[in-house]
């Protein structure tokens, strides 16, 4: 296996400090917009097996050249929802399989955007599926985390814990504190803003899928291994789009403990409208020109994968699933912890973005292997569940499963 990593930032710079430890691939190249970041990644393993290359992720003409030059079989997608379709064009024209960890853009119902859904999360991908089946190529999309691992726990609990799912909910917390600064989100603010300003998205038996209000339904969820009771509330998720795809479950929905004041910068960023992403003209010495609202949001802030060294705490994600086994209740939380303090001792890399960058080193790994393989546009769930599970396991890196 070859593979072509787009994104050499947090995320992918985790993807390649898991992957120098495995066997499974024969050559990686990463590529981003910025060489020197490129060259950054590769030069922290001195694996001969990697080599970095400048690619601009917008231009699917040049990414396509890129997977043709070097050879690489599968691309995996390492950057911003923004640059999804892109990649995905340019994987299917060079023939390689393509994986991500965060699904096409959504677009809001322009009428009533809390209440019906308009452009969803994936649609995009979705409706150019018979194309990836009729080329016999794998697009194995939502492979991070959440998406990703929580969609593999909705998959092994459907077969191996219930006999009849009543809801399937992911609930993502942590207890993560950054020293030195007021707000400083772990995870990549544009995405962020992204997900958690859209309506949210909910499934239902029967109904579909439908929105609410953002930060709708706030619950307190107590988290396993110390992190404790966190508030968690509605956020846009592609696991709400993918389960009820291969997954029968009466309900599912996704909800993040993000905190009040998370929130409260989220609000008010939006209505000083500094979450939009059209360009706006400002004046500067050279001129008037064209900025992005979140862009420069984005840039006043801190990189998340820098906080490493000044993060404390744990980060947790699972898949929480009610219904029967047996003719009994069931529920159970199925989840995936990492502590921030071990993260950075043994891979120098900060737990948010760890976690989200084993799920699709394992993910790779199978299909190296063969034990995961398809064609068309496929969720995690789509795929068997207990040889993803097991593999983890073996990277170092258990999950758990808490009866509730």
């Amino acid at each position: 296996m070859r593979i072509l990593l787009v994104g050499a930032g947090g995320v992918g710079s985790a993807v390649v400090r898991i992957a120098a430890r495995r066997d499974f691939f024969a050559h990686m190249v990463v590529a981003d917009y910025d060489p020197e970041r490129a060259a950054k990644a590769v030069a922290a393993v001195a694996d001969d097996r990697f080599s970095a290359a400048r690619v601009d992720a917008s231009d699917t003409a040049a990414v396509t050249a890129l997977l043709a030059e070097t050879g690489c079989d599968v691309l995996l997608n390492a950057t911003d929802p923004r640059f999804v379709m892109p990649l995905f064009r340019a994987a299917l024209a060079a023939g390689a399989n393509y994986l991500d960890m965060a699904m096409s853009l959504s677009y809001p119902h322009p009428e009533q955007p809390h209440a019906l859904t308009g452009v969803k999360l994936g649609d995009e991908q979705f409706a150019m599926s018979g194309e990836w089946e009729q080329a016999g190529r794998l697009a194995l999309c939502g492979m991070g985390v959440e998406p990703g691992l929580s969609d593999v726990f909705a998959r092994y609990a459907a077969d191996e814990l219930f006999d009849e799912i009543e809801e399937i909910g992911v609930r993502d917390g942590a207890n993560l504190t950054v020293d030195g600064y007021d707000f400083a989100p772990s995870f990549s603010i544009w995405t962020t803003i992204e997900e958690c300003l859209n309506p949210p998205v909910v499934y239902e038996a029967g109904r579909g899928w439908f929105t609410t209000p953002p930060f709708s339904e706030p619950e307190v969820f107590d988290f396993p291994e110390g992190i404790g009771p966190v508030e968690c509330v509605n956020v846009e998720h592609e696991e709400v789009l993918l389960m009820p795809r291969w997954v029968d479950a009466k309900r599912v929905t996704f909800k993040y403990g993000l905190g009040d004041e998370f929130i409260e910068v989220l609000k008010t960023l939006h209505k000083l409208g500094l979450d939009r992403t059209e360009p706006v003209g400002v004046a500067s010495d050279q001129g008037r020109v064209q900025v992005s609202p979140r862009d420069v949001v984005a840039a006043c802030l801190p990189d998340p994968a820098g906080l490493g060294e000044r993060m404390h705490g744990k980060t947790c994600a699972g898949t929480w699933v009610k219904g029967v086994k047996d003719g009994a209740a069931r529920e159970v939380y199925l989840y995936h912890v990492v502590d921030n303090q071990w993260s950075m001792a043994e891979y120098g890399s900060q737990a948010v973005v760890w976690q989200t960058a084993i799920n699709p080193v394992v993910a790779l790994e199978l299909m190296a292997a063969g034990t995961w393989s398809g064609a068309g546009v496929l969720g995690p769930e789509a795929l068997p569940p207990r040889p993803f599970l097991d593999l983890l396991t073996a990277y170092g890196s258990p999950w758990g499963m808490r009866e509730q």
